[in-house]
């Protein structure tokens, strides 16, 4: 089924509103393949395909969603009837409503391959054995704990009674490899990874260097004295740090007054060498989209210009609790779901050069490869920040012994501001933030 006849479906939906009442229907087809490879062996292999309807009602104020797991003309007309039902029984909500359209363009991309639809599942799986068989030719002390392929492919279409009537599709594809390292009585782990549009554009080499390097280099970590220190952030640890950038720019936060940054609008926030955007537009992106899960327009929103606070990302309804307008930053996690509001593809300015030359100029840090219990650690109202960690220490530009058993701690006020600089390696992961390696000075380390 097409993204055209999904939008077939939802319009007849919303055809059917009655006087006062306001309907989106949001349909979707989704497929995706998920393997694993262990010793040259499927160990595991999934690839299944979903489909249906979520209706949205509101009435005076009061909202209604139901779904079904089916496009069946009948049941469809059922999910209707409930999704009515449910909104008698709804809380009034002054701010309740739809997305309208708001003119933003939506910004044409290639964000569907044709060679990974069609591509055979044989090669799917020789593809994470070929990963497995690069990964333990990299180091005689590394083995494989797994191998993974991944593929998803989506069409949805999305109608309302505000006037909102669009479709698409994309798909997109990765491979991961874990990695355990043994040395004598010592094992450590790391891991690689490859994004793409299709196969033919994964580096497996890379992702099985990466990995073997990552559990390699940490063998014979000790855990290190406490002191403050300059750190440098891998591109991995830094988009999972500007994950949790993300959760204070959230207006939903921003609304509810859970966010550190919520009164702070044109201030500045960061070090001037700082430039944070959500750009969705951008192909090149794991999570990249052209329309956002209210059906609106995909558009590049710099949150932090120059270290300066821009603006937060809104869905329509966030948006009209704080009088702002929507950015096009709905998100929703298919038809079973309504939407919230959340960064699509957070990418940080990259400067010009790679981590070798960053590290160069560090007199005393750390490498940080690795963080644990960020989510935990982190308050995204006070800003303190604390994570275990792992890494390489760096003393006069030089990488050194490898440390673990630490946590690095900060707040997330000083961090941006304590940014020294900005590297040039992207790497495009296949999560929401991209990553690129960060320096930062005067952090706490924690250790013996």
């Amino acid at each position: 089924m097409s993204s055209e006849q999904l939008q077939e479906i939802a319009d007849r939906v919303v055809a059917q509103a009655t006087t006062g009442e306001h309907v989106e229907a949001f349909v979707s087809r989704d497929s995706e393949t998920d393997i694993r490879v262990y010793e040259g062996q499927v160990e595991h292999f999934v690839s299944a395909q979903s489909e249906g309807i979520g209706i949205r009602v509101i009435r005076d104020g009061r909202t209604g969603f139901a779904y079904s797991g089916t496009l069946d003309p009948s049941a469809i007309a059922d999910v209707l009837a409930e999704a009515r039902d449910n909104a008698e029984f709804g809380t009034r909500d002054e701010w309740a409503g739809l997305a309208e359209p708001d003119g933003v363009a939506v910004i044409d991309q290639d964000l569907w391959n044709e060679t990974l639809a069609g591509y055979h599942t044989d090669r799917k799986i020789e593809i994470a054995k070929e990963l497995e068989r690069l990964t333990l030719a990299s180091d005689s002390r590394v083995r494989v704990d797994d191998s993974n392929y991944a593929d998803v492919a989506a069409e949805m279409a999305v109608a309302t009674t505000t006037g909102i009537r669009r479709n698409g599709r994309e798909n997109g594809c990765f491979v991961s490899v874990g990695t355990l390292a043994d040395d004598g009585d010592e094992t450590q782990t790391g891991f690689g990874f490859s994004v793409g549009r299709s196969p033919d554009l994964f580096d497996l080499g890379k992702a099985a260097r990466e990995a073997a390097d990552r559990a390699t280099r940490l063998l014979g970590a000790t855990k290190p004295s406490s002191k403050r220190v300059t750190v440098v952030l891998d591109p991995y640890v830094t988009a999972m740090f500007l994950g949790i950038i993300s959760s204070t720019l959230n207006g939903e936060a921003v609304a509810k007054g859970r966010s550190l940054f919520k009164d702070r609008l044109g201030d500045q926030v960061a070090n001037p060498l700082l430039t944070l955007v959500d750009d969705p537009t951008n192909p090149l992106a794991y999570t990249a989209t052209d329309l956002d899960g209210e059906g609106l327009a995909a558009r590049r929103n710099p949150l932090i210009q120059d270290g300066v606070l821009q603006q937060f990302v809104h869905n329509s309804y966030s948006a009209r609790r704080v009088g702002a307008v929507s950015t096009g930053n709905a998100v929703r996690g298919g038809f079973k779901g309504t939407p919230g509001v959340g960064c699509l593809a957070l990418q940080l300015q990259p400067g010009t050069r790679d981590q070798a030359a960053l590290i160069a100029d560090v007199d005393d840090g750390v490498l940080i490869q690795s963080v644990q219990g960020l989510h935990s650690g982190v308050n995204p109202i006070s800003g303190d920040f604390s994570a275990g960690a792992s890494g390489l220490v760096i003393t006069n530009g030089t990488l050194g012994a490898p440390i673990r058993e630490f946590t690095i701690a900060s707040t997330l006020q000083r961090m941006l501001l304590d940014v020294i600089e900005v590297g040039g390696d992207i790497d495009w992961l296949p999560m929401r933030a991209a990553g690129v390696s960060l320096v930062i000075r005067d952090i706490t380390m924690s250790g013996a």
